[in-house]
């Protein structure tokens, strides 16, 4: 099971695009997966953080697994959002992407009840249990959830066979070298900032779970090759090209600045949903000088 190639290098985060009514706008969301499929994602996190999931009804993401499926299939894998709080819902979730025969599910950290590091485990190995066919990817986001799942309880919940990577987002590059030096070589571990994820090849990461890569997806295929193959003058190069768009890109709440920059390349994506807003003209712009110097606008 453990297999992370599977996955690959490069795993974009997807939007979810609305129309002007609010409504999910899936005619958009079929084009724009092909369109990222198509220019350096492997992978595509369906109703993850970038997706708004917090604001999407269960039957919203189940419908754009289906449409995401059907538009990527033999290009891209489809990786399913179904984490929660609430570990009865995430396995219903779970146990329903299984079905559908998606490749993988994303599960994050449980937010806002801040259970312990045995909480912790016991949730993600309940759901490993409920669908052992799908591969799970693990996602620790301490800034959003409250709650750090530590080394040594990923170490621990690695042992489970369906349980294959982590997109680890603490920002903490230890705690990301930590989790290398005690897990088996066939884990996966993906950097959850785009920022990172040069220093995290480093030291033994495969890939990122990417926002950039909506927009610089192919960019970020090269730099992670050149790694791979030696290069690194030229990885380094492509990273210090970039790092300016990746910190734009979080000048306010993802997935505000991205949809922002889709829309200023003339993709219908829509605004985000509250409680998320538009971003200030400020941002927009220096999104705007960003694709310019960058030549994508």
């Amino acid at each position: 099971m453990k297999n992370v190639v599977n996955f690959g290098r490069v795993i974009t985060a997807m939007i979810t695009p609305f129309k002007a009514d609010g409504s999910v706008n899936y005619t958009v969301a079929e084009k724009l997966a092909v369109h990222l499929a198509d220019r350096g994602s492997d992978s595509l996190v369906i109703c993850g953080t970038t997706g708004e999931s917090p604001t999407l009804t269960w039957e919203e993401e189940y419908e754009l697994f289906k449409v995401v499926q059907k538009a990527v299939a033999g290009k891209a894998k489809v990786i399913a959002g179904t984490g929660s709080n609430c570990t009865n819902e995430a396995i219903a979730a779970t146990e329903k992407a299984a079905k559908l025969g998606l490749d993988g599910s994303l599960q994050v950290v449980p937010y806002y009840n801040k259970p312990p590091q045995e909480g912790l485990y016991r949730h993600f190995q309940a759901i490993a249990s409920a669908a052992p066919e799908l591969p799970i990817m693990l996602y620790n986001v301490p800034g959003r959830t409250g709650s750090n799942l530590l080394p040594e309880t990923v170490a621990q919940l690695a042992e489970i066979p369906n349980i294959v990577a982590i997109k680890e987002a603490s920002g903490n590059l230890d705690q990301a070298s930590q989790i290398r030096h005690i897990t088996p070589p066939e884990f996966g571990i993906y950097s959850g900032d785009d920022s990172l994820t040069l220093p995290m090849l480093a030291i033994g990461s495969v890939g990122v779970v990417s926002v950039a890569s909506h927009l610089v997806g192919e960019k970020l295929q090269q730099m992670i090759q050149a790694f791979e193959t030696g290069q690194v003058q030229l990885a380094t190069q492509i990273h210090l090209q970039l790092f300016d768009l990746f910190k734009t890109l979080f000048l306010t709440a993802n997935p505000i600045p991205v949809k922002a920059a889709l829309k200023l390349q003339g993709w219908e994506v829509g605004s985000t949903r509250l409680p998320l807003c538009d971003p200030p003209d400020e941002i927009v712009q220096k999104l705007k000088d960003e694709l310019m110097k960058l030549g994508m606008l």
